[in-house]
């Protein structure tokens, strides 16, 4: 059972050469963290929240989060939260077998871990993986360092409820593991029906509008976070995946937060509407 890509010469190159290519310009992109980082074996990373758009528009800013993980060395297993951007299958959907398949080769779901999530509001379900990309553009950038084990997660439902269940069922689990949380922040603009205000420029509105939501995930308080989100109405897909990620880490005993990058499309592509984007890691 092997799920093919399906961004693959979209959202990211297509061959396994030009892929590695375009992660090194990730890493060393003037908005990146600059250096190709090396595997190390400190270990205290226990989440992170990553962007998911196409590599040329975020990838340099998920560079900081994955040169974080490999200068503080791999888990046995990554489980990565996704937001369900398609509507397809589960509202909570985990597979717990098989592998995907990028240019750069076959990663193992942890076929030992990923079964024993699967309980209350999390479903065994393949069909919300099968055209999402969220997940799918994180794996390359692991992969670029060495190979690994990986339990995927698509979020549907993102509401405090749910995600406060499924943090409390990975808070649970005893396994060498980070979480990691796909989201991109807001989207603003005529593409994605949010308007800044009068006068202001859609990246400016973004950023503004995303500090409030950084503020509060520096903090690892997972209500006021949630609660921030919905009263200034800020536009990010995956605030639910977040949410859940919050609460596990501090069951594993995270107590701090760090933003290494945020910056906007507009960055790359000034234009009418934009994302904005932002790296987190959860210590």
């Amino acid at each position: 059972m092997v799920r093919k890509a399906v961004v693959a010469g979209t959202f990211y190159p297509r061959t396994p050469e030009a892929l590695k290519e375009q992660i090194q310009h990730c890493f060393m992109h003037p908005l990146g963290p600059r250096k190709i980082p090396k595997v190390g074996t400190r270990r205290t990373i226990k989440g992170v929240i990553v962007p998911h758009a196409g590599y040329i528009y975020s990838g340099h800013v998920a560079a900081h989060c994955y040169a974080a993980i490999a200068e503080n060395g791999f888990p046995e297993t990554f489980i990565i939260l996704g937001p369900n951007h398609t509507g397809q299958g589960s509202g909570v959907a985990l597979v717990t077998q098989g592998s995907w398949e990028t240019p750069l080769g076959e990663i193992p779901i942890d076929k030992e871990t990923a079964p024993q999530l699967v309980k209350g509001i999390i479903d065994k379900d393949e069909k919300a993986h099968q055209f999402e990309h969220s997940i799918e553009v994180q794996l390359p950038f692991l992969q670029y360092f060495k190979d690994f084990t990986f339990i995927p997660i698509s979020m549907a439902l993102q509401d405090l409820q749910t995600a406060q269940e499924i943090g409390d069922i990975l808070g649970s689990i005893t396994k060498d593991a980070i979480v990691i949380a796909s989201t991109d922040f807001s989207h603003v603009g005529s593409h994605y029906m949010q308007m800044p205000p009068r006068g202001i420029r859609v990246d400016e509105w973004a950023a503004e509008q995303d500090h409030f939501a950084i503020e509060k995930i520096l903090t690892l308080n997972e209500r006021d976070f949630m609660k921030t989100v919905m009263e200034k109405n800020i536009s990010m897909c995956g605030y639910g995946c977040v949410t859940a990620l919050l609460i596990a880490v501090k069951k594993w005993g995270a107590t701090k937060a760090r933003l290494l990058k945020y910056a906007t499309s507009y960055d790359v592509t000034p234009g009418e509407s934009c994302v904005g984007y932002g790296a987190l890691v959860i210590e």
